[in-house]
């Protein structure tokens, strides 16, 4: 039989919840989630719906949702769907720069060093087709600030090209060595072919060749005019 304070000992303990069924448990206290954590997980949440919804289709709700937070908590950490959709193109702008950048073996001959590059390119998009369709597709179709973001992203990967399209003619001693002009619109129509072949290859379902195999059609392309111009061997219109 039990006594008036044991009565109560027990009472207590059920009202702080560490009484169950089976006998005394110790109560464990839930942590709180790391701001840095939740908010990554804000903007997987948001990569994914923006890429699957697009911008002016995706919902806070829905990104709340798959997220596991509040919707509240989002506007909290985030402000707004527009900052949502800024803070998405920031993050995936310099994930994809930093895969360019650390993907090209800097000891490599100059083959090496580009096709390094552009394997970096294409591997991380087709790891990450949702960042890709969010910056490729989405972020250029709705004007500023969003734009702006990825022209900058985009400029920065022009600039490695462009230096190393540089690097490659001075180390070839070619024939004619091709000016800074020349070298800038290669480095563009280079990096506007690898987002093209990206985008095609996220899209090509079952058919989608691998990272490798996109990358050696860009660079098969490249490296035969690179050799030719480099070589003084420069297309030119026929004229009558």
């Amino acid at each position: 039989m039990k006594t008036a304070q044991t009565a109560q000992t027990d009472a207590a303990q059920v009202r702080a919840g560490v009484r169950t069924g089976a006998g005394i448990r110790t109560k464990v206290k839930a942590k709180r989630m790391p701001r840095e954590v939740r908010e990554r997980q804000m903007l997987d949440a948001a990569v994914e719906i923006f890429a699957r919804r697009g911008y002016a289709a995706a919902s806070m709700d829905e990104i709340a949702e798959l997220a596991g937070a509040s919707k509240p908590l989002v506007y909290l950490y985030l402000n707004s769907k527009e900052d949502l959709f800024s803070a998405c193109i920031r993050r995936e702008s310099e994930a994809l720069v930093t895969a360019v950048r650390s993907g090209i073996d800097p000891e490599a001959s100059p083959d090496g060093r580009l096709w390094s590059g552009l394997l970096g390119f294409f591997a991380h998009t087709a790891a990450h087709p949702d960042a890709w369709a969010v910056l490729h597709c989405q972020a250029r179709t709705h004007g500023e600030p969003f734009a702006s973001a990825v022209c900058a992203m985009r400029q920065e990967i022009v600039d490695v090209v462009t230096q190393l399209i540089a690097a490659t003619a001075r180390e070839a001693a070619c024939a004619v060595e091709p000016d800074g002009r020349e070298i800038t619109g290669l480095a563009h129509a280079l990096v506007g072919a690898a987002e093209s072949l990206a985008a095609w290859a996220n899209t090509s379902g079952d058919a989608a060749p691998s990272e490798k195999e996109t990358a050696a059609t860009l660079m098969n392309l490249v490296w035969a005019g690179l050799g030719n111009l480099m070589n003084g061997r420069c297309w030119s219109a026929t004229r009558p």
